[in-house]
């Protein structure tokens, strides 16, 4: 079977009469981010089903415009902590009733695959654009969510309070943000996890880090998730490099979308040119020649060098000679022996290339920026990008994420995390059509 055809097959699999898993048993519900990359593979081969998805991650929006990070579509499923009864998202009157949720975002990438639907079928498929046409006001609500209920100083940047919003779970990045919650004085509720007992716990977040996770929760359900109170109270509150790129990418795909399309855009010309003019002055790191997280509650840079730093190319929002910075930067981890783009700072002690957001190559993430360095002129190292992700899949599976390591990649049989999964998938159908 080739590769497009096995990843089809995992794609119809992970249907579930209305969305897609990201894979069986370790994530059996509808994710945020997940469920817009599996829409860009699906939409090469199936457009109803395509939009099917998008439709219904659309139907557990909040009044609020706030798109959750997960949809538990299902009240019988069991092996997933935390499930949708700890979230409690009830304590926000907004939240529907049905489909139940969580009380958190995830990166915003519905714009630009809003946008990829609409340049792949053309202005002139009626289906598509009354499609397009009925989720962007949805989608204008969801980013003024974000503008209104997450930017606290008003500069067009908005902040995470949650590291399950940056997609990064457990990435370094929020070692020491998540170091200023005093666990000695909490009182955590009692909970099991499930991910250890699906998944080998060496891939995993550690337990004092789901300790963590879930202290934030209840600081986000104490205030119903989008009080005010989060962000004078929460201990954990970061202006997330990636997210807000994502954000400005989006943006630009749906200001795109109106202009073709005719549309009201509303505030969005005013969002976006206040995002673009303090991204750089915010994120960049002069001495690291890369773009960094900002630790909003602490007032300093997180200065590591990581995977988010890398998508403002995606984002077009980096100079030419900031641009440069880094594709050298990934052109050195390729001579080196490294399978791109390995998901944190090799050269760091906190490296670790098999743990989840600490080290491995991510799909999704690969995609990005392959878009990414194309759009600055770098076609050449956004081949590699493209052709290294193929080629961890064609020998080790269509698992969740990879080992970066080409000398361990020798030994190995298999990715890590998650089996058959879907925004892998996803991401091979559209490099192979691309």
């Amino acid at each position: 079977m080739n590769l497009i055809s096995h990843a089809r097959k995992i794609l119809a699999q992970n249907w579930k009469d209305g969305f897609t898993i990201p894979t069986s048993k370790l994530y059996p519900f509808q994710w945020h981010w997940d469920s817009g990359f599996v829409a860009l593979g699906l939409a090469h081969h199936d457009l109803d089903r395509a939009m099917t998805e998008i439709n219904s991650m659309f139907s557990g929006q909040w009044e609020n415009g706030m798109l959750p990070h997960i949809l538990f579509h299902s009240e019988n499923e069991k092996t997933y902590f935390p499930n949708y009864n700890f979230w409690n998202s009830a304590v926000n009157p907004g939240a529907p009733e049905f489909p139940k949720s969580s009380g958190i975002t995830q990166p915003p990438v519905f714009g630009f695959v809003l946008e990829s639907l609409l340049d792949l079928y053309g202005a002139e498929n009626e289906e598509v654009v009354n499609f397009v046409k009925n989720i962007f006001p949805k989608l204008l609500k969801y980013h003024e969510f974000l503008y209104t209920y997450r930017d606290a100083e008003e500069e067009g940047l908005f902040f995470i309070f949650h590291p399950w919003e940056s997609g990064r779970d457990n990435s370094p990045l929020w070692d020491k943000p998540l170091g200023g919650i005093d666990l000695d004085n909490a009182t955590l509720p009692d909970y099991t996890r499930r991910d250890t007992s699906l998944a080998d716990a060496s891939e995993r977040p550690t337990q004092d880090q789901y300790d963590r996770y879930v202290y934030l929760l209840e600081l986000g359900k104490k205030h119903r998730y989008d009080g005010p109170g989060i962000a004078r109270e929460s201990p954990f509150l970061v202006q997330d490099c990636m997210m807000n790129a994502i954000l400005i990418r989006s943006n630009e795909a749906l200001l795109n979308i109106a202009s073709k399309l005719h549309l009201d855009a509303g505030k969005l010309p005013e969002w976006q040119s206040k995002s673009k003019a303090n991204f750089s002055s915010k994120f960049w790191n002069e001495d690291l020649k890369f773009f960094v997280t900002y630790d909003q509650r602490n007032q300093q840079p997180i200065l590591y060098r990581e995977i988010g730093g890398i998508i403002p190319l995606f984002a077009g929002v980096a100079t030419k000679v900031q641009a440069k910075y880094i594709a050298d930067y990934l052109q050195n981890l390729h001579d080196r022996g490294f399978y791109l783009c390995p998901s944190f700072d090799v050269d760091s002690p906190l490296f670790d290339s098999k743990r989840y957001w600490r080290g491995p190559i991510w799909p999704q993430m690969n995609w990005m920026i392959y878009h990414g360095l194309k759009k600055y002129g770098y076609s050449e190292l956004a081949e590699i990008v493209r052709t290294d992700l193929i080629t961890l899949v064609e020998k080790l599976g269509f698992y969740e994420y990879f080992e970066a390591e080409k000398s361990k990649v020798t030994k190995l049989t298999k990715g890590y995390g998650g089996n058959n999964f879907s925004w892998t998938a996803s991401s091979i159908i559209d490099f192979l059509n691309s």
